[in-house]
């Protein structure tokens, strides 16, 4: 017979029926335990316990992993330096001037007479976008306009009614003076925030408007497919709200005529085929936002109906910057998780190099000329 020198004869282990079922690795255990077998630590461990902490150790792993895994996508970017005899340098005082404010916010000014696109400043946080509701960021607002030296402006024309284009430009005109040009729905984001209705100008696409010696059009195009956002804001739409509530609302191609030279600004990497035929620009700002996650044959269409469609001779990519960041002198390309700028890069500077076409790349907050020069492609090569 054995011996039972802990006293252990006394413990009872009972099923235990959880809900009225069988649970066939769940045990109670009861007992009155001597003193000399507390002291000693003892538990009494079973499959069930086992089991459960497997799985939570398990599963701690994989949150980590996970959570490493996402800090580096976050993070993996693509790196600007390969592209640094692109930048455009400052321009001198004097002429037609552009200034590049992140995403598709661009600055255009002839000393006489200034606008902007968009005007969105505020870049709230990957977190905030996803999770929370939006508002202007009137701190961040007064500090863009502040070190890009706006203090007037007469127009200020909306690309699209996405929040990242729309969110702050009812704030930005409020501010300059400045009427808002655009669809229905970014109309609907000017009243939202109490602007006047004389301040607004509303567009369907193939209008002109004039501003000083600026002859500018808007161009119905489309929106890049990814299907997301895509309605109309049918209403005043009054901050906060979330990300979701800015609809696209209509995209506009922009022409820019000027007796110093013509600009088209793409501010998505959409188009409608054949809108900008008989259309003419000396430059064209190409939106490429998610341009490198598409195939071939959409780069190669988006091409011929834009930069061929008009036969610019220069073309300078904008919409390529990680707008969760903020807008720095050296700013931050989307993640590779997110998107693929060598990718566009690539094919944008292999379609110029065979169709004779200049690509450089506009600096954050420095004004710059945006025409070819005489003689500088010559000097260049």
């Amino acid at each position: 017979m054995l011996e039972d020198p802990q006293g252990l004869s006394g413990i009872h282990c009972l099923p235990v029926f959880p809900f009225g079922h069988l649970d066939a690795f769940t045990v109670k255990c009861e007992q009155s335990f001597p003193p000399s077998y507390r002291r000693a630590g003892a538990s009494c461990t079973t499959k069930a316990d086992l089991m459960m902490k497997l799985i939570f150790r398990g599963f701690l792993v994989i949150l980590i992993a996970f959570g490493l895994w996402l800090t580096y996508a976050l993070n993996n970017r693509p790196d600007l330096s390969s592209y640094e005899k692109l930048w455009l340098p400052k321009a001198e005082a004097g002429g037609l001037r552009l200034t590049n404010l992140g995403v598709s916010t661009l600055l255009i000014s002839d000393g006489e007479t200034s606008f902007m696109t968009d005007g969105f400043f505020s870049r709230p946080g990957m977190l905030k976008v996803v999770a929370g509701k939006l508002t202007p960021d009137q701190a961040r607002i007064s500090e863009g306009l502040a070190r890009a030296g706006v203090e007037q402006l007469v127009a200020v024309l909306v690309v699209h009614s996405h929040y990242d284009h729309v969110m702050d430009s009812a704030e930005v005109a409020k501010r300059t003076g400045a009427v808002l040009v655009g669809s229905q729905s970014t109309a609907n984001v000017g009243r939202g925030s109490g602007l006047a209705e004389d301040r607004l100008i509303v567009v369907e696409g193939g209008e002109t408007l004039r501003f000083g010696k600026f002859r500018i059009s808007m161009i119905k195009s489309q929106h890049f497919p990814h299907g997301k956002a895509m309605g109309e804001i049918s209403e005043p739409l009054t901050a906060p709200a979330r990300a979701t509530a800015y609809q696209e609302g209509g995209s506009y191609s922009i022409l820019v005529e000027h007796p110093q030279g013509s600009l088209l600004i793409q501010g998505s990497a959409g188009f409608v085929e054949g809108a900008l035929d008989g259309k003419q620009a000396d430059v064209v700002l190409l939106g490429v936002g998610l341009l490198g996650s598409t195939d071939e044959q959409y780069m190669q269409a988006y091409w011929r109906e834009t930069v061929q469609a008009v036969g610019a001779r220069r073309v300078i990519p904008i919409h390529w910057d990680d707008f969760f960041k903020p807008w720095k002198e050296k700013p931050k390309p989307f993640p590779f998780l997110l998107d693929n700028l060598d990718a566009s890069m690539q094919f944008i500077q292999s379609k110029a190099k065979e169709t004779d076409v200049d690509v450089r790349l506009a600096p954050a907050w420095h004004a710059v000329y945006p025409f070819v020069e005489a003689g500088e492609l010559t000097a260049r090569d």
